[in-house]
């Protein structure tokens, strides 16, 4: 088992390759080791040169709402109040910190995402 660092494109384009060949090894083989040791240095990789934004949380929460398949109407105690609700899932208002209590119980959203700022729309 050789491993390589990733330190271009191509290395990281060629361990994503082997990976694929040697993910589903059985557990205690030299791949199973070659295969966890390479997903660590893709994982890394990926951190550095493609970075994820945090979500909008308002886009996160409209996201979830549609999972769950609820109305606007149906987070009018999370939020407070229908217009509240509107003005909020419209970027009018900002989420308070209640309000990202209750709708990380309700969504069952991580507060992470909820509590990420936004541009209000106006």
């Amino acid at each position: 088992m050789t491993i390589k660092l990733i330190k271009t494109e191509a290395d990281y384009k060629d361990a994503l390759a082997r990976l694929e060949i040697i993910f589903d090894s059985p557990i205690g083989t030299l791949e199973s080791d070659e295969a966890d040791l390479l997903g660590l240095m893709i994982d890394e990789y990926e951190k550095k040169h493609y970075p994820i934004e945090a979500p909008d949380p308002i886009e996160a929460i409209k996201i979830r709402m549609e999972e769950m398949k609820l109305k606007q109407i149906d987070l009018v105690n999370e939020i407070g109040g229908k217009s509240r609700v509107s003005e909020v899932l419209n970027k009018k208002r900002k989420l308070t910190v209640e309000m990202i209590r209750n709708l990380t119980k309700r969504l069952n959203l991580s507060p992470e995402i909820l509590i990420n700022d936004y541009q209000l729309l106006r």
